[in-house]
């Protein structure tokens, strides 16, 4: 079982999990509010801690802890004054990590972080939008919330299921074949509670064509989507590293992915550091930036000029047996250690917010100069992308930033459609568009490159 997805529900959960078992949390003061939940971990001992945060905005707050009972599992607790609150049992190290996925206006999560506002479905967020600074909304497609009463028919049969105490809970042991029973258990104990949301308000599941059996694939399918192999994508996940989503499904003891968030997480990949860093390299024999290729070549033809074609210096070290292209061959290995090595020399932080801040302060005076032809002619116009100029020594820079670090670059140009917007409304496509016209003018990226490298920055609009 994936490492943050619940272990278990709360008894008095306004959303219940699927197939996951019940547990006692009469001890815990779910209603005397977030302070209260925080006050049983935080500072009670070794190994045990809690947390509150409240947002000011719709009065809702969220809450951990570490379970006084059993210190190896925790306390997770969602509330909405509007959607109710969900109470999850899951293991203690995982519990910051699911209050921080909380935050916002996430109420709670299904199928492997597919997560739900209160009114709409989401796949489990991907793409990174730089403007506004944390991940894309991309929404399930014809997604419909399942509630208890919609699983609640009248068969299921609470006296056939139990509560699970916390002491004696096992997280590793089989989940209950009749959970229906145990869902039909959980409503019983949930109507006698005093202003208990009705059932029809419960949320269950989320049911999508996007997570039907035939939109289900695995691990071999997932890799060769996101152009590697099924071994390397089982350490992806046994490590916990290249941002593989959590899969949607576990079928005969397999992770099963849906397509659809097995489509932007290649497209999560293309957009990554490492990933526009190989769009921009390909056709590269020694994978380098198109720049850091320029640098090699020109540093190979220093090199071989220097100890070859010199006679004074080729005097001191060629031996009979080294000729002109075995020499050749050693200046371009030289050389490629001088490209690859190309971050060591160029402080690339440094020239990222260099960059930034020339490009900004360009488009800043070609912006006023457009304010006040407007003011001139009292006009009331927003600027359009072509007011966005750049002088071509900012271009150029720009340029050659792109083309010898298109990873770094990729960053900054994010901060760049950000601060535009934020500034002057600009939307994010258009910022590329200003930026790609000074390139084509200024700039020494091929058009294919320039074609490649925006792409990838491209925002997406989602249709679903």
């Amino acid at each position: 079982m994936n490492h943050v997805l619940p272990l278990a529900n709360g008894l008095r959960t306004d959303h219940p999990v699927p197939g996951l078992p019940f547990i006692d949390d009469s001890h815990l003061p779910l209603d005397e509010g977030p302070e209260a939940i925080e006050a049983i971990g935080r500072n009670r001992g070794p190994g045990m801690w809690g947390r509150f945060d409240m947002d000011r905005s719709d009065k809702s707050w969220r809450a951990f802890t570490t379970d006084p009972l059993n210190h190896a599992l925790g306390w997770a607790v969602r509330y909405h004054p509007d959607h109710g609150r969900t109470v999850l049992l899951v293991r203690d190290g995982e519990t910051s990590g699911l209050h921080t996925e909380w935050d916002g206006e996430v109420l709670l999560f299904r199928a492997g972080g597919y997560w739900w506002n209160g009114d709409t479905w989401y796949r489990p967020g991907q793409v990174w939008d730089p403007v506004a600074q944390d991940y894309e909304k991309r929404k399930a497609r014809m997604a419909v919330t399942v509630t208890a009463s919609d699983m609640l028919d009248g068969r299921a049969d609470p006296a056939k299921a139990y509560v699970s105490k916390v002491a004696t809970f096992d997280p590793d042991a089989p989940r209950p074949d009749n959970w229906l029973d145990h869902l039909a258990l959980w409503a019983k104990h949930h109507q006698e509670q005093d202003g208990a949301l009705p059932l029809e308000r419960c949320v269950v599941d989320v049911s999508s064509p996007e997570l039907t059996g035939a939109q289900l694939i695995g691990a071999p399918e997932m890799a060769e989507l996101g152009g590697i192999t099924a071994s390397t994508l089982r350490a992806y996940i046994s490590r916990g590293n290249s941002e593989v989503p959590r899969p949607q499904a576990v079928v005969g003891g397999r992770d099963q992915w849906a397509r659809a968030v097995a489509d932007d997480w290649v497209e999560a990949r293309k957009r990554s550091y490492t990933g526009v860093g190989e769009a921009m390299s390909a056709g590269d024999r020694d994978a380098l930036s198109p720049g850091a290729a320029e640098v090699r070549d020109r540093f190979a033809a220093d090199f071989q000029h220097a100890l070859y074609d010199r006679p004074d210096v080729r005097k001191r070290w060629v031996l009979r047996h080294r000729n002109k292209e075995s020499v050749t061959q050693i200046a371009g290995e030289l050389a490629w250690s001088v490209a690859a090595g190309l971050d060591q020399i160029v402080p690339t932080e440094h020239l990222g917010r260099t960059v930034r801040a020339a490009v900004l302060h360009d488009f800043a005076e070609t912006v006023e100069m457009f304010a006040d032809d407007e003011d001139a002619t009292d006009g009331e116009a927003s600027p359009e992308w072509w007011h966005l100029n750049l002088t071509p020594s900012v271009g150029k820079m720009l340029d050659w930033y792109i083309r010898c670090f298109p990873g770094e670059a990729y960053a900054t140009i994010g901060e760049i459609q950000r601060q535009a917007h934020k500034t002057w409304k600009m939307p994010a496509a258009d910022t590329l568009s200003a930026l790609r016209s000074a390139l084509s003018l200024d700039g020494e990226l091929t058009e294919q490159q320039r074609e490649t490298y925006f792409a990838l920055l491209e925002p997406r609009e989602d249709t679903d």
